[in-house]
């Protein structure tokens, strides 16, 4: 348990209410969902008793609040050199390399991102999924964004379904794109393969914007932003406009190595086993201070190296 008891009166002027209504106006820095729970567990009293979430209130009830951690079950913590761009009391933004599994899961039990997040911050086993408020896929590099209480979780996850934080992404891409643009398709699991997301008109809503950066004759670096978070969807968004990720070993197809190509492109790409996809920027305000945040990383060194492969083969 990391937080410290909360003492409270019910306000007269929310008389009348459902006591979790109630319980989520006084206490916006917990969700709903997690009081409700804590109140069916008896770590919320309402003048020393148990209530039930649906429960009324008069106001002026006393209520106590004794917030619960939540651990991190079957996540060991474990040494891990993170590179940690961004760090305080409240939050931290991680630059995960590609190849690492983010999450726990069957097949990989342990050397994740969370057990090393677990090992470097061990108040993240009180914050469900240890404080990650999103995820990217294991060959993908870049920033997450990783909250170390339960009130910048709660936070974080509102603002980020509200969309009000930022991510952009750097990738490469099959093709020639002749412009930016919106690819505007909803995304739900393939109907065959449920390892594989697809576009599907019954699937969620699902938008990426993009910006062309560089055009090469048979591939485009594109700057790219989303406005929604499905899993893979800058990947299937891409190959469904046949402009798969270069790399990307699901859902790009088979290697098809453009006619002309320089020694050191080719190379580049037989030798480049993952999806182009980078997650370059992260901008959001900081749950506690309401400060702007703004942070860029760099892509790594395969993905310099495949941007400079291709700019020598340009400039032939």
């Amino acid at each position: 348990m990391t937080s410290e008891k909360h003492i409270a009166k019910v306000p007269e002027d929310l008389a009348g209410l459902r006591l979790d209504q109630a319980l989520a106006r006084m206490f916006p820095e917990y969700s709903r969902s997690r009081l409700k729970e804590w109140l069916l567990a008896g770590a919320i009293t309402v003048d020393g008793g148990a209530r039930r979430p649906r429960d009324p209130v008069a106001g002026g009830e006393a209520v106590e609040l004794e917030p619960q951690a939540e651990i991190e079950v079957g996540a060991v913590p474990e040494p891990m050199d993170l590179d940690v761009v961004h760090e305080d009391a409240d939050v931290l933004v991680v630059n995960k390399p590609a190849g690492l599994v983010v999450h726990p899961g069957a097949g990989n039990p342990a050397g994740t991102l969370i057990n090393g997040l677990l090992h470097f911050a061990p108040e993240l086993e009180a914050v469900p999924r240890a404080g990650l408020i999103h995820r990217i896929d294991k060959d993908t590099s870049g920033l997450l964004l990783v909250a170390r209480t339960l009130p910048a979780h709660t936070a974080l996850v509102r603002r980020l379904a509200d969309r009000a934080i930022s991510r952009r992404y750097l990738a490469v891409c099959k093709g020639a794109l002749t412009g930016g643009g919106t690819i505007d398709a909803p995304i739900a699991r393939h109907p065959v393969d449920r390892k594989r997301m697809s576009v599907q008109q019954d699937g969620r809503p699902a938008v990426t914007h993009y910006t062309v950066l560089e055009r090469f004759e048979a591939f485009t670096y594109v700057d790219v932003a989303l406005q929604t978070g499905r899993t893979h969807q800058i990947r299937v968004h891409f190959a469904w406009r046949r402009h798969a990720l270069v790399g990307d070993p699901v859902y790009g197809g088979r290697l098809a190595l453009p006619a002309g190509a320089c020694n050191a492109l080719a190379d580049c790409l037989r030798n480049f086993r993952r999806q182009a996809l980078h997650a370059s920027q992260l901008a959001f305000e900081h749950p506690a201070t309401g400060e702007p945040v703004d942070l860029k990383v760099r892509p790594p060194d395969d993905f310099e190296a495949l941007l400079s492969a291709l700019r020598e083969d340009a400039g032939r």
